[in-house]
Order: C-alpha cells, then sequence, then structure tokens
C-alpha cells in the first residue's frame, strides 16, 4: 500500500484526467518553486476510472487559477492549512489567457512582433473556444474530453 503524508500547509489538486498531472506541474511552473510536490498517476476513482492527484506543500498564493481552469476546470482545488481542508475552489474558465497559448496564425501579429502579448478570448464556452485577440485565430484545447 503506498503511504503519502498530509501535507501541513498547501492545496491538492484532485480529479485531475489520468496522465496529466506531470503536465499540469510543468504548466503552473511548480518546478520553479521550492516546494514538496507529490503526484499520483492512475488512481483509482469511483468517479472517474482512474485519475492523477497533486499534493503541494507550498502557499497557496503560488497557484495560478486562471491557468488551471483553462486547463482542466473540473479538477477540484482542496486549499489545506494547519493539516485540514479549509476551502474548495471552484474553478472557471477564464475569459481571457495570456501568454499561454501560441497563436498558430503565421500571418498574426504577434508572429512579426515578437515582444507582444499572446491573448485569447473564450468565444465559445460551451465548447472551450478561444479566439486570438489580433486576428481570431481558434484554438480548442486538444487535452479536453
Amino acid at each position: 500500500m503506498l503511504n503519502i503524508s498530509g501535507i501541513h500547509e498547501g492545496f491538492v489538486l484532485d480529479h485531475i484526467q489520468a496522465g496529466m498531472s506531470l503536465q499540469i506541474y510543468h504548466d503552473l511552473k511548480l518546478d520553479e518553486l521550492d516546494c514538496t510536490v507529490a503526484i499520483i498517476k492512475n488512481a483509482k476513482s469511483n468517479k472517474m476510472g482512474k485519475k492523477d492527484i497533486l499534493k503541494v506543500e507550498c502557499p497557496v498564493e503560488a497557484l495560478d487559477l486562471d491557468i488551471l481552469g483553462f486547463i482542466d476546470h473540473n479538477i477540484t482545488v482542496n486549499v489545506i492549512k494547519d493539516d485540514k481542508i479549509v476551502e474548495k475552489k471552484i474553478l472557471h474558465l477564464p475569459k481571457q489567457v495570456k501568454n499561454v497559448i501560441t497563436c498558430k496564425n503565421p500571418r498574426c501579429i504577434t508572429s512579426i512582433e515578437q515582444e507582444l502579448d499572446q491573448i485569447f478570448l473564450l468565444t465559445d464556452e460551451e465548447r472551450e473556444i478561444y479566439r486570438c485577440k489580433y486576428c481570431e485565430e481558434k484554438y480548442r484545447n486538444p487535452n479536453r474530453r
């Protein structure tokens, strides 16, 4: 039986789509923080069949909820303080993502002006479609179910 101890202060990301924990680890730049991280892959889940879990011991302010909501807004975020869950955060698709997606349109101004921020706006919440602010190039997250 695998035993991973609890955390004193931090957060637990639960209900991550199986196999996505390492991508989330890098997207949230957890590799750049000086904190303890436990990655649990392919844990059994009644709801999902299999799921991944990330346990991170560091201040919750280090977590970018917009990026996490963009990656998968179905992830459960449990905030831990003094060894207890004090809050469950509900994620939403952000209305705008900045410098997370890169526009693939070779004629977009962001291809020419390298210092320009890559900004995508949520245009279809139901189908989770974002469009480039400058050229309206469509982006749909390929990792979504």
